[in-house]
């Protein structure tokens, strides 16, 4: 069941760790309990996840791997699993949700497994709304990457009627 992350935004971790799509989905919505990757790391605790920007190669590559699990392994209580996953129903370039990283594995049962080390992950939430970042390699922070959307061109001030 998805669990929506209810703290103050400024109360975010300042570490996030970026995940490609669609993986980073599922990390958020509490199925994924493993981020697979080629490193170590001693880093545990709350982090923010960054759902990377999009590449469609990389994304149509991942989809057959993660909708098998999905449909293999996936049951959750709300019946929140899509029959198929397209690009335009997710977030890309964005802190989309957080994750606690408890330990550490190169050995693990969980269907998500397939790495040399696996993050093991709980605590899963999803933002209700995603924050748009830069991502990076690695642990990063993410706040002075923020991206802000420029603000608006003000509008010329309109005479108001004849004042002379």
């Amino acid at each position: 069941m998805t669990s929506v992350y209810s703290e103050p935004l400024a109360l975010l971790p300042t570490l996030a760790l970026s995940v490609r799509q669609p993986w980073a989905h599922a990390i958020v919505k509490g199925w994924k309990d493993i981020e697979n990757r080629k490193w170590n790391t001693s880093q545990r605790g709350l982090v923010c996840i960054h759902a990377s920007a999009f590449i469609r190669s990389n994304f149509d590559d991942d989809l057959d791997g993660y909708s098998e699990v999905v449909s293999d392994h996936v049951r959750p209580a709300d019946g929140e699993v899509p029959s198929t996953l397209m690009a335009k129903h997710l977030h890309f370039g964005a802190i989309i949700g957080v994750a606690r990283i408890v330990d550490v594995t190169m050995h693990h049962s969980s269907p998500w497994f397939f790495g040399k080390y696996g993050f093991v992950l709980a605590d899963q939430q999803i933002l209700a709304e995603p924050i748009p970042v830069k991502g990076a390699l690695g642990f990063f922070d993410w706040r002075p990457r923020k991206i802000v959307a420029p603000e608006p061109p003000a509008r010329p001030v309109t005479a108001q009627g004849s004042l002379f």
